[in-house]
């Protein structure tokens, strides 16, 4: 059976896209988009692509004629994705389990995917399918979230979660902060076949129009959701109450609060 933390389906691409992709994820996606574009070489694989928004970034910056293939696992966000972006030129949307890619070896210049590698299932066997579609000289790009230490509006929800349901806390939140350690990386992408690997954290600033759409995006947009209607809770009564501690991390309206994430590039 699929990991519920897993599982974007229903509503929450929509309230994924629409309140998490401004504040969290497109500046994230400028970057990793752009550190593809300055050593493009042939066809581009994107996984994880969830809503779109590394896969929109990519096409802004690379060459019209280098052709992106966007994939993910979820058929509810690819449908979304391609929806909302089907008009951009030379783009191929595909489902497609990053574990097991139906591509032949050696197809793409560059992987790209946009804090998805948490969400593998077999982290082991997603790099090793990454390297097999590389070309000799391609690259792995790809970015992941620091520890709730560093993220703190993922510390309050994750926190918020297990004070509403302490006998059976929501784990969802360990998933996406959960998986940062550089030597765990390390040790992963060497035994997959990689090489030159490259490290940096860059920390930013989340910026939402209020505390409150924030919290809808953390809740509603995420299988947070999911987790608590399962336990019999009320989405939005949880949203009201994270909203509080929202704006007392960064203001009612606007919110603002720091974030940070680990960048990746692992060399074929």
């Amino acid at each position: 059976m699929p990991d519920s933390n897993t599982i974007f389906s229903e509503s929450i691409p929509e309230n994924y896209d629409r309140y998490l992709g401004p504040t969290m994820f497109e500046t994230y996606a400028a970057d990793l988009a752009n550190r593809v574009a300055a050593n493009s070489n042939g066809a581009v694989l994107e996984t994880a692509c969830g809503t779109g928004i590394l896969t929109q970034a990519l096409r802004a910056r690379l060459p019209l004629t280098t052709p992106i293939v966007a994939t993910d696992i979820g058929q509810a966000m690819l449908d979304y994705a391609r929806k909302k972006l089907g008009d951009l030129q030379n783009v191929e949307w595909k489902q497609a389990d990053a574990t097991v890619l139906p591509f032949p070896s050696a197809s793409f210049g560059a992987v790209a995917c946009q804090f998805g590698v948490m969400f593998f299932p077999d982290k082991l066997a997603a790099f090793k399918e990454a390297r097999r579609v590389l070309t000799d000289n391609g690259a792995f790009y790809f970015n992941v979230w620091g520890d709730m230490a560093h993220n703190p509006a993922a510390s309050l929800a994750h926190g918020t979660l297990s004070k509403i349901f302490p006998d059976n806390p929501p784990n969802f939140y360990t998933v996406p902060f959960g998986f940062n350690d550089r030597e765990v990386l390390r040790s992963l992408l060497t035994n997959s076949g990689f090489r030159n690997l490259e490290f940096e954290e860059i920390a930013m600033e989340v910026s939402s129009p209020s505390a409150k759409e924030y919290a809808i995006g953390y809740l509603a947009g995420t299988p947070a959701s999911t987790a608590i209607r399962e336990r019999g809770g009320n989405v939005d009564e949880v949203v009201d109450t994270l909203t509080k501690s929202f704006a007392q991390l960064g203001g009612e309206a606007p919110f603002r609060a720091p974030m940070h994430a680990l960048v990746i590039t692992a060399h074929a």
